[in-house]
Order: structure tokens, then sequence, then C-alpha cells
């Protein structure tokens, strides 16, 4: 236990890093990444079949979470944001496109302040992952592509049914150069909401399948219009939309998250170097001073296991890949990665130069001190999968009952969870 102490004490993991091009001092280089956890409260209190809410707000709940996982001089990457009702994906996900979902984010704003840390508004927009019964709006994405896999059923059924709702049968609608437009202004609203709650900043979700990705996707993106038709014509959406974004709130206060390597929502695109390469060249190019920028590990994945993606990294002809041209490309910009760290495997990473700082979800979800059990070398709780997303009528359970490591305690017992 005391080499392993030693570890975590002299990690370059607790020793400081500038963001927002030297306006924010970190204390430490443990991130907590942007996680979904469906806790919001409905905006209307009544939902009837032929008028259901669609509009969630952040609660106490949600300010209690946050505030949990606080630290001086941490930072906390927010769950995703949507910017308008169309891109809200799932029920329980509190937005930011009303001034009272604004008010709600502007109490998590203080309470994790309070604490000493700064947090990050992670702006989300869904496109295709998502079936217009939710929103009750059409679902927009850059191509009228149908879902792949014609069985697989959206995760949540339709708002007051039980009855799985097929992907398929609800292709998306190509977006017009005026829903692009329409598009990008819900998400500077969404940024300059943010800025006025009191974020620290604002990440652009560019990855797991979810809109912007989409447009940089061969396999979602059809075009063949300035928006589309080949590699460096798929990242003029996500460029286009950065720029006005820094022009909203400024490159400084301005990040984005790709997951170059994901296959998460049906993301099978071609010429995944060719395209992500261009995309971050360009994006360095034209935003040198960015906060920072957010990846995550090619062998990581949400619903595969490393040796099923890995099918997948050999089948592109990307054995070995790793992140290095991008850190590369990237430069001085700090440079996050996220992918299944743990107590076991953070250690070396930011000495090595690989990256900057790393970003922890599954154990800082039932880990509220997960900084301190990493300094400290303290034994990691088990996470219960099975409470991951809500909504739930018990929101609290498993969500702000994680109890910090105190007197050998570790937390919640193993043999009750579901990993």
């Amino acid at each position: 236990m005391g080499e392993f102490i030693d570890i975590g004490r002299n990690s370059k993991l607790f020793q400081p890093l500038s963001i927002g091009n030297g306006k924010i001092e970190l204390k430490h280089r443990v991130i907590h990444a942007p996680l979904t956890r469906n806790r919001g409260t409905p905006l209307c209190p009544t939902s009837t079949p032929e008028k259901p809410n669609r509009v969630w707000v952040p609660n106490d709940h949600v300010v209690e979470y946050y505030s949990q996982r606080a630290t001086p001089g941490g930072l906390i990457i927010s769950e995703g944001l949507p910017p308008s009702l169309e891109g809200n994906a799932m029920p329980g996900v509190p937005g930011l496109f009303l001034p009272e979902q604004a008010a709600g984010w502007k109490k998590v704003v203080e309470a994790v302040h309070a604490k000493g840390g700064y947090v990050y508004a992670q702006l989300w927009h869904s496109g295709r992952a998502n079936i217009p019964q939710l929103t009750g709006t059409p679902i927009m994405a850059p191509s009228s592509v149908p879902w792949d896999d014609p069985n697989e059923p959206f995760v949540y059924p339709a708002p007051h049914s039980s009855t799985p709702v097929k992907l398929s049968e609800h292709p998306p609608r190509e977006m017009t150069t005026s829903d692009i437009d329409r598009t990008m202004r819900d998400y500077c609203k969404s940024a300059k909401m943010a800025m006025e709650a009191g974020f620290d900043g604002i990440e652009l979700h560019g990855g797991n399948g979810y809109l912007p990705e989409q447009f940089l996707s061969s396999n979602s993106n059809k075009r063949n219009d300035e928006y589309g038709g080949s590699p460096e014509k798929r990242c003029k959406f996500v460029i286009d939309l950065m720029e006005r974004l820094a022009e909203t709130v400024g490159q400084d206060n301005l990040a984005i998250r790709l997951t170059p390597f994901g296959l998460y929502n049906q993301a099978r695109s071609e010429k995944r170097v060719e395209t992500w390469g261009h995309l971050c060249r360009k994006l360095k190019e034209r935003f040198p001073a960015l906060s920072y920028v957010s990846f995550v590990e090619p062998r990581y994945e949400q619903i595969f296991s490393e040796a099923e993606k890995q099918v997948f990294l050999d089948s592109w002809g990307l054995p070995n890949v790793d992140l290095t041209m991008f850190r590369s490309i990237w430069g001085n910009t700090p440079f996050f990665s996220a992918g299944g760290f743990n107590d076991t495997n953070s250690w070396g990473l930011i000495e090595s130069g690989q990256y900057d700082a790393l970003l922890y979800g599954r154990y800082f979800i039932s880990n509220p001190d997960l900084v301190e059990r990493l300094r400290n070398g303290w034994p990691l709780a088990d996470y219960d999968r099975c409470r991951f997303y809500g909504p739930f009528d018990d929101p609290a359970f498993r969500y702000t009952d994680y109890p910090v490591y105190k007197d050998g305690v570790k937390g919640i017992n193993s043999a009750n969870v579901t990993k």
C-alpha cells in the first residue's frame, strides 16, 4: 500500500495544468468525464399521451451530484446538454435551451464553484440517433440514411408506451442548408446561456455517433454539396460550427470531444485517419487558443469488447493505431484522453507526454472522492451499471448516495452490483 500511495502522490496527475489558453489553472489532471445520468425533473408536472413532457430541468439531486464530485482546482465536464428539443435523445436529460433549464444549471455551477472547482458545459445533439415520438419534431441528420440494423430498437420506448420503437422505421430527414444554419444558431444560443449561467467553458460533443460525427462519417453523410462527398467536405459542418461557437464564447472558452475510432450509434465511417486528421489540422490552424481537446482511446468502446473492437480496427488496416498522430497535430493544446482508466493503468501516462490529463467516467460515478482515492492509493468502490441511466422513481439511489472512503470502508458491496 505504501508504494502505491507514493505512486499516486508523486504522479503528474496531481500537478497543475493550464487550460483555457492560460485562463484556468487546474490543480490536478483527474477530469470528470461527461456522463449522461437522466436524473432531471420534468418541466411540466402533468404529462399525458396527447401532451407528453419533452423537457427536463436540473434539480437538487443534480446539484448534489456535481457538488459531491467537485474538488479544488478540479475540472468537471457536464453531461451532454441538448441545445434544442430536437437534439434531445433521452428522457430525463436536462437540456440548455430554456430559461428554467439555465436557472437549474446556474445552481449546479455555483455548487461546483463553491468547492473551488471548474465546470464546462458539453453541448450534445443526437441527430439521427433518436425517434420523433420522443422529441415531437422531425429527426434531423446529414442524410436520410435509415438505421443500419432493421431490428434495433431505440433505447427508450415512446412516451406513455412500453413498446420498443425500431430506429429503422423512422429514418431522419436530410438537413437543408437552412436547417444547418438554424441548428448552429441553436448551439450558439445554448453556449451563450451556459456562459451566462456561469459555466467556465463549452465543450462541443463531436463524437459517439451524434450529429457532428454523423457529418464526419461516410456511412451517415451521403451528401454531394459543400457538406459532403469527400473527407474534407464532411469536416465542414464541424469546422463551421466551431467557428460560430468561437465567435460566441471565445476560442479560449471552447473545447471539443472527438472519437475518431468509435463505433457507437452505428458510426461506421471509412477513411478514419484521413477524415479526422484533416479535421484536427484545420481546427488547430483556425483555433490555436482552444481551451483543450478531448479524445477517446482507440480500443475503448461502449458496446463492444476490446477483442470485438480490434476486429474493426484490423478491418480498417489500423491494427496498432493510437492517438499519437492527433497528439502531434494539436501540439501545445491541452490533450485529454478517456477510455477505461482506473487505479491500475493511470500511472506514467502524463509523464510519458502522451496526454496532459485523463478523464474518468464510471469510477467517478461510484467514487465521489475519486481524486483522493487515486492520490492516496485507496481502493475504488464498484459501480452499478444498472443505475447509470434513469429516469428512476428513486433518483438518489446509486447517484448521490455513494460514500467517500473512510476508516477502511470501500463503498457499496460489490456483490450487489452489476458491472
